[in-house]
């Protein structure tokens, strides 16, 4: 008879792959998303109307940096629970949900040149980023408050991405 520590699937995933798993996915959409951005910055997005509360350009790759890295970290707390925990694979998937919708955002803010579908993407990122904290918040506290200022710089996101598109439409 197995006991918790010892049955199958009771183990946490080894460091290194917890760190990839946890690191690259992240990494990969931080650089695509910004592949994608860069080069509108300069043109399109500055021939946009913005609102006073529109933070400066430099302001976007600091905030990202600091909640990719929280992501990451978030993510590798919950990748080092046991993997038969209940709770875990729907808190992962949920996560790489959220993130696949984070990377979303640009493709179709910046890369299609559309405030519009890019409000309904960060709409659907909002739901998801709760469900995510939800899921990670009943697994370790700590790894759902790490998501917390992730989703209140994306609700702030959201409000101006729907003002840009009021005042572009």
């Amino acid at each position: 008879m197995h006991t918790d520590e010892t049955a199958p699937g009771s183990h946490a995933m080894p460091r290194l792959p917890r760190f990839l798993v946890a690191v690259l996915p992240v990494v990969a959409v931080a650089v695509s998303a910004s592949l994608v951005t860069q080069p509108s910055i300069p043109t399109w997005y500055a021939g946009l109307q913005k609102p006073g509360f529109t933070p400066p350009n430099w302001a976007f790759p600091f905030a990202w940096t600091l909640l990719y890295a929280m992501m990451a970290y978030a993510l590798w707390r919950i990748l080092s629970l046991p993997e038969n925990r209940p709770g875990r694979s729907t808190a992962i998937v949920a996560f790489f949900v959220q993130l696949a919708l984070n990377g979303l955002w640009s493709f179709a803010f910046f890369g299609g040149k559309s405030p519009l579908a890019g409000l309904v993407v960060i709409a659907a990122l909002i739901v998801a980023i709760i469900a995510t904290i939800r899921a990670f918040w009943r697994l370790d506290r700590a790894a759902g408050l790490l998501l917390v200022p992730y989703l209140a710089w994306v609700a702030y996101a959201t409000v101006l991405n729907g003002t840009i598109w009021q005042l572009n439409g």
